[in-house]
């Protein structure tokens, strides 16, 4: 009996003073991720998310952490998230998607991504208007063609100006090269021409009272 008593008290002795062996995860908080994806540090952001993180973390603003990728340019993140189901529609605080964003600023590569990853064009910015309708306005060609181009993308979508994106590259457009050929991209789609604006003035009606002589004679087939 004290030969176990005396093995029992040298067995709790030597376990004493030993560090116990840990095996919780490091817990990431929402601000340490939200960090992460605005510096675009890529490995740390895959880990968070293999351990299961909320991918669709938004901050004060309502950014999420998708919609900072958009805002930071950031492809490979934007593709990482949305791998792990990122939603590409989620809206901020000002109604700004991450598919919205990527259309009003021209980055063609994420709108392709998005619109593989559930892109909806039943979302609207704080100004009911499309990811086409800004794209015309700040003179983005190639987002245009894609956008016009895109099976079932409503051209003709009328904001709450009362202006489509043929009206808007027209009134907000200064007649230059590049709003000439976002008109020809929009009417090859088949937009319709004679949507007017609230007061009932066209688009022709617009570029004549501009002067902008060339779109004119696009609008009028010449």
């Amino acid at each position: 009996m004290k030969t176990i008593l005396l093995l029992l008290t040298l067995s709790i002795s030597s376990n004493c003073g030993k560090p116990q062996a840990t095996h919780h995860m490091e817990q990431q908080t929402p601000d340490t991720l939200i960090d992460q994806v605005t510096h675009n540090q890529l490995q740390a952001v895959e880990k968070a998310l293999q351990q299961g993180v909320a991918v669709n973390t938004q901050d004060a603003k309502g950014h999420s952490l998708l919609l900072l990728a958009v805002h930071g340019r950031q492809y490979e993140m934007a593709k990482l998230l949305v791998t792990h189901d990122a939603d590409v529609n989620l809206q901020d605080n000002i109604q700004d998607s991450p598919f919205l964003y990527a259309g009003a600023t021209g980055q063609n590569d994420m709108l392709k991504l998005f619109l593989e990853h559930g892109a909806r064009f039943d979302v609207f910015n704080r100004y009911n208007g499309s990811a086409l309708i800004p794209a015309c306005e700040r003179g983005h060609i190639e987002t245009v063609r894609l956008l016009a181009n895109t099976q079932g993308f409503p051209i003709d979508h009328i904001n709450r100006l009362g202006w489509t994106g043929l009206l808007e590259a027209i009134i907000l457009g200064d007649g230059s090269q590049k709003y000439q050929e976002i008109v020809k991209i929009l009417m090859a789609a088949g937009t319709n021409i004679n949507i007017a604006d609230k007061d009932g003035v066209t688009p022709l009606q617009h570029a004549r009272k501009s002067g902008y002589t060339a779109i004119v004679k696009i609008l009028e087939g010449k």
